[in-house]
């Protein structure tokens, strides 16, 4: 990355970590609004590489929080609009992106095969955040995982704790079960113990999605940045 654009960068972290920092790569599921601020934030603060998936494209109802959704982005996907900004950011960065979704029985060995130093899995499917943690897990790769950030308001109350320690969030609450059942533990997570609020209009869909706003998923993918950079470089 351009040394002017990561001199503020140096001045916090020092010259040394930046360069470190410039030799890590990051392996993100879920370009949404979690993981469209956790790539912005790993990114300027000058992550080497990035391989992000995720096979969504941009819908309206997108715009209201997920950080590559604009008018014009409608009906693109997610992982070209954001490989696209990102590339603005720090043409220097070395990307992949793969419009696809995780599952494990058609991307086994995908995580160990990618050679990154941390894995961001900030996804919404149980099945998919399992089979992400597990495989990470098993192959010694640290792994950041994010739970509920929907039907919530308020960002400050997220926290970074291991998945053993959590309460209240029905997302950890299974995952507390299935890693358990599964001999995983330790696992990071950012997550919330604010019970989920939903004031409005009922939803004529079987299985509707939660409510959402701007500032809560942008606070939880900054605070999953900010964990894998402090970690890559070793800082407090």
């Amino acid at each position: 990355m351009n040394p002017l654009y990561t001199q503020r960068t140096e001045r916090l972290i020092g010259r040394e970590k930046v360069a470190l920092l410039a030799e890590r790569a990051v392996l993100l599921f879920g370009a949404g609004g979690v993981g469209s601020f956790a790539a912005e934030a790993l990114v300027r603060a000058g992550i080497g590489k990035l391989i992000m998936m995720d096979a969504d494209c941009f819908d309206p109802s997108n715009i209201n929080r997920q950080l590559g959704a604009t008018t014009a982005t409608i009906g693109k996907k997610k992982v070209d609009v954001m490989k696209e900004r990102l590339l603005t950011i720090n043409p220097d960065l070395q990307i992949e992106t793969y419009a696809e979704f995780y599952l494990p029985e058609t991307h086994a060995g995908f995580i160990a095969a990618s050679g990154v130093n941390y894995v961001v899995d900030a996804v919404d499917t149980v099945r998919a955040k399992i089979a992400v943690i597990e495989e990470a897990y098993i192959h010694h790769i640290p792994v950041i995982s994010s739970m509920g950030a929907g039907n919530k308001l308020h960002p400050e109350l997220f926290e970074v704790t291991t998945i053993e320690k959590t309460s209240v969030d029905p997302l950890a609450k299974i995952l507390r079960k299935e890693l358990k059942k599964r001999n995983i533990h330790g696992v990071k997570v950012v997550y919330s113990k604010e019970k989920p609020c939903a004031v409005g209009r009922a939803s004529t869909e079987a299985h509707p999605s939660p409510g959402s706003i701007s500032f809560v998923p942008a606070a939880v993918g900054m605070i999953m940045g900010g964990v894998v950079i402090r970690d890559l470089a070793e800082l407090a």
